[in-house]
């Protein structure tokens, strides 16, 4: 993944770039949240109006009117693009950083790194980086980012990455992180006052080891673009860094192999046997009872139903924040569906920084999840701070490169991330099959 930065298309593309970051706050003029608000409840009223007419007619006859169902789709796109609209406003209203001033450790560190960037030059920055962040030089090479700027980075990728913003993300020190999970639970039983106590049966515990990789990004800007005094070129570099990290990540999350990469959700063993039965590390499937689709709406179904079915798959205990995970050509098809009662399960979200929810429950788009498609799995479910870890190996690395492709000076930025299914009962899949 390579990317250049000229000067002529920066200069039209760098403010885009920092607010897209976060780096600053929503511009007043950035656009109106109240007034996107407005043109979604809009849009919601006339979509529901339409497409209930829509589900009328199929319901009747069998067959809906074509230009109808056209505009349904319109009315739909529409309100696809103001709900990222939305979306965008509440990710640019967050400033990033702790408040915390720099220790003077810290503070040089900064100072050395910044000149390292611009200039290639290190002298003593190997040094200040131990100082700084108690580590020593990679064997690998290159230097490890400020702290500041290492944390950056994450909360540009957790804003990035669908999967890192819902699940329970640590840091560590080193390679060598495990977990051990509760499997059955401790035992217990009922006893009269003087009654013998006998032993309760001890919990059964299973490990879980994180499977990590190496992540790399690979920007490049011109030494021109780099020397110049008004180009904030860390701010720059971890918009890179960030961007290039959470597309590698997002599909990883899903559906990597635990091979030099983190083991996604979808990889692991998928069945339908129920919690309490099921295989430790083995994920929960919800069938919707149509090979490639959804049941369709008529005087005794609707496709509603199936999303109730894995809503109460899970746990009670555990539905408490739990979100649903899907593309958004799923949730555009989804969007059309109703209950028993004919209301639609999908709400947008009318309050900013309230997201849109699907029967009450978070509503998160992932491009990697896969398109509805026979015995597919297009849609997730679950508690994901209990479900799914993202585990951080503290320190992202760079190695300034201005040889191999002049004038460019690459920035070859490395960083390990594992990702691993914790608890196999927290997270449930709804599949397109009978």
């Amino acid at each position: 993944m390579k990317k250049v930065v000229t000067a002529a298309a920066l200069a039209g593309s760098l403010l885009a770039t920092s607010s897209a970051l976060a780096f600053e706050q929503r511009s007043e003029g950035g656009g109106d949240p109240a007034e996107t608000v407005k043109k979604l409840a809009t849009a919601w009223e006339e979509f529901k109006s339409k497409q209930d007419s829509v589900i009328a007619e199929e319901v009747k006859k069998g067959i809906a009117d074509v230009v109808r169902k056209e505009e349904v789709e319109r009315i739909n796109g529409e309100i696809s693009k103001l709900s990222e609209e939305l979306k965008d406003f509440a990710k640019k209203s967050n400033r990033l950083g702790n408040g915390q001033e720099d220790s003077e450790e810290v503070a040089e560190h900064k100072t050395a790194f910044g000149l390292f960037l611009r200039k290639g030059r290190d002298d003593g920055l190997a040094e200040l980086e131990a100082k700084a962040l108690n580590v020593t030089t990679s064997a690998d090479g290159g230097y490890a980012v400020p702290e500041e700027l290492d944390r950056t980075i994450l909360d540009l990728a957790r804003v990035a990455s669908p999967i890192r913003a819902l699940a329970n993300a640590i840091s560590v020190g080193g390679s060598d992180y495990k977990q051990l999970v509760n499997v059955h639970g401790l035992a217990a039983g009922w006893v009269g006052e003087t009654s013998s106590r006998p032993e309760t049966s001890t919990p059964a515990l299973a490990e879980v080891v994180p499977f990590m990789g190496e992540v790399y990004a690979n920007p490049a800007a011109t030494q021109r673009v780099i020397d110049d005094a008004f180009f904030d070129v860390e701010a720059w570099l971890a918009a890179e860094i960030a961007a290039e990290f959470a597309v590698a990540e997002a599909t990883a999350f899903v559906s990597g192999d635990g091979t030099n990469k983190p083991k996604g959700f979808l990889a692991y063993t998928i069945n339908t046997s129920a919690d309490g039965v099921r295989t430790f590390g083995h994920l929960q499937q919800v069938k919707t009872g149509v090979a490639g689709g959804f049941k369709a709406t008529t005087s005794s179904t609707n496709p509603g139903d199936t999303f109730i079915d894995v809503i109460h798959a899970l746990k009670a205990p555990l539905r408490a924040g739990a979100a649903w995970v899907m593309s958004s050509a799923t949730l555009a098809q989804v969007r059309k569906f109703r209950d028993v009662d004919g209301n639609y399960i999908w709400r947008p979200g009318l309050i900013e920084n309230h997201p849109s929810t699907i029967l009450g429950y978070r509503v998160e788009e992932c491009e990697d999840m896969p398109a509805i498609a026979t015995t597919s799995n297009p849609i997730a479910f679950g508690n994901w701070k209990r479900g799914y870890t993202v585990v951080d190996r503290i320190g992202t690395r760079i190695l300034r490169d201005p040889f191999t492709n002049k004038p460019y000076v690459h920035f070859y930025a490395t960083k390990r991330v594992g990702g691993m299914v914790v608890d196999s009962e927290a997270l449930k899949i709804l599949s397109c099959a009978t």
